[in-house]
């Protein structure tokens, strides 16, 4: 790394702590009052600072962890219903939705090399978040889930599904997302969701042991490296519906929902 840290862009980031470190980028997820969710807010200051990465080529590697009790605890089900609520026809949710699969194809394509550091629980859109980075080190204590079936939502966020195949496996990630089973480090490793696992208070030593020669690497021979994995996982996608995401989620809250039937029928 360099002497000296490259200063950090004053750009007003609600949701996201952001320090530069010579070619390190750390990122970190700031909880909400309610929790560690993936609000509109994050959504917004994630797409912007990726895109504000084009003007950065000195960045070789971007570290994504959180401060939360937990890495993430999904989307923010409360602004599900208060886009719902200001637009039943489901324009602003398309909008919210369309973020999510802006930052998960920026994250995938940025020419840094993305690690993604998760700790306690990974759930619905942060696993799938994570899923984006090129590299996922998890602490012991990582509990993994991807709940939306059992909630009534389609897996629709971010384009995530054939994310997660290609990473994990289609009979796995199948069996995983039907049964919205719980599934613990150990489990995330051996389906190739998490490259390593390590006690929580060695975590940072494990990631540090990829950092340390990623930025010694030619910046170049990186981000080739990476957009040609980047080619290969997305032409093992070729029927990818990412883009249509946004429209399933939607169609199906603002479907209406059936009438419950009382006495006998």
């Amino acid at each position: 790394m360099t002497d000296t840290p490259l200063a950090t862009p004053h750009f007003p980031y609600k949701a996201l702590h952001v320090e530069y470190d010579g070619p390190v980028l750390r990122v970190r997820l700031l909880p909400t009052a309610e929790g560690s969710t993936l609000t509109v807010a994050a959504l917004d200051d994630l797409a912007a600072l990726l895109h504000s990465l084009h003007d950065r080529p000195d960045v070789r590697v971007l570290l994504l962890s959180s401060d939360g009790e937990d890495f993430c605890l999904g989307a923010d089900r409360g602004e599900y219903r208060a886009a719902l609520a200001e637009d039943p026809g489901g324009s602003v949710m398309r909008r919210i939705a369309d973020k999510a699969y802006r930052v998960c194809d920026a994250l995938e394509n940025t020419h840094a090399v993305t690690i993604a550091r998760l700790h306690g629980k990974v759930v619905g859109a942060g696993l799938a978040l994570a899923s984006f980075c090129d590299l996922r080190a998890g602490a012991d204590d990582c509990r993994f889930r991807m709940p939306e079936i059992g909630i009534g939502l389609p897996p629709a966020w971010g384009g995530a599904m054939g994310r997660l195949i290609v990473e994990g496996g289609a009979a796995r990630i199948r069996e995983l997302m039907l049964t919205c089973e719980t599934f613990d480090a150990e489990t995330a490793q051996r389906l190739g969701l998490l490259h390593k696992v390590a006690p929580r208070e060695e975590l940072d030593a494990a990631v540090s042991a990829w950092v340390r020669p990623l930025v010694r690497r030619s910046p170049e021979a990186l981000t080739l490296t990476k957009r040609m994995f980047a080619g290969h996982s997305r032409a093992a996608r070729t029927a990818d519906v990412a883009l249509l995401d946004a429209h399933l989620l939607t169609a199906q809250l603002t479907a209406p929902r059936p009438q419950r039937v009382t006495g006998h029928t």
